[in-house]
Parts: C-alpha cells; sequence; structure tokens
C-alpha cells in the first residue's frame, strides 16, 4: 500500500452533455461519497433495528478559484443535463486509478473583501460512477 498526498488530484469534467472531459482549472478539493440505501425491516421481537441494502448511491463536491475563462460547471448547472466526469485521486503518481461516470454537477461561487473568488460544485450521480484500478482488477 501507498499513501498519497491530495496535492496531486485532478478533476476532468465535459463542458458539454457528452463531450469528452478536459481538466477543470484551478481546482483545490474534491470529495466523492459512495452510500447505500437502507432500509428498516424492524420486526416485533427482533433486538435491534434491522435494515436491508437499496441501491447505492455517489455523490460528491469539488472546488477551487474561480477560472472566468471557462464555464464547465455553470453551464451544466443550468442546462440541467449530465456531463462526464473523471476524479483522479493522485493524477501524478497513480494516473491508472480514477473514479468515472455520468454527473449533474451544481455550481455556487462565493468572494470576499480578504480572500479569493472560489466555486463549488456539488454533484449527483446521473448513472453509475465507476472505480478504475488495475491493482484491483480494473472496473468495479
Amino acid at each position: 500500500m501507498v499513501r498519497h498526498h491530495g496535492r496531486n488530484g485532478s478533476i476532468y469534467l465535459s463542458v458539454t452533455n457528452g463531450a469528452l472531459p478536459s481538466p477543470c482549472a484551478f481546482q483545490a478539493s474534491w470529495t466523492l461519497n459512495k452510500v447505500v440505501a437502507k432500509q428498516d425491516v424492524t420486526a416485533f421481537g427482533d433486538q435491534n433495528l434491522v435494515y436491508v441494502s437499496g441501491l447505492p448511491d455517489s455523490s460528491g463536491d469539488f472546488g477551487g478559484f474561480w477560472d472566468d475563462a471557462t464555464a464547465q460547471t455553470y453551464s451544466a448547472a443550468t442546462d440541467g443535463l449530465s456531463r462526464n466526469m473523471y476524479l483522479y485521486p493522485d493524477l501524478q503518481n497513480t494516473p491508472n486509478v480514477y473514479f468515472f461516470g455520468p454527473v449533474l454537477p451544481d455550481f455556487s461561487i462565493d468572494g470576499s473583501i480578504s480572500g479569493a473568488v472560489n466555486f463549488k460544485s456539488t454533484w449527483n450521480a446521473a448513472g453509475r460512477i465507476w472505480t478504475y484500478n488495475p491493482n484491483l482488477g480494473g472496473i468495479s
């Protein structure tokens, strides 16, 4: 196992629906959440709550510093169409390990007198979010 520093992460996002993803400029953070929906099936006499699993879900966000030369996430948030996303935890050292799939990104922007203009895109899966890792057998 190798530990990785977050500084080499990268997010690629399509500018338009169905287009090839391109790098998002000035990224500084990202998250990926993988959860499974759970349904309570607790019955009389059970000693604690009991659940069964439902469908998996994927969501997350990424953010950084606003770039006025691109509208990757802004366009997606205004037209409501999915975009292809690739999220690389360490593009420099493990470029063959990434998460990918169609997402529906939102867009927010903030600024203050004492800081940079920042943006954040919160996204939800618009299809399956896959993992590619050749060390773990490829796509899963």
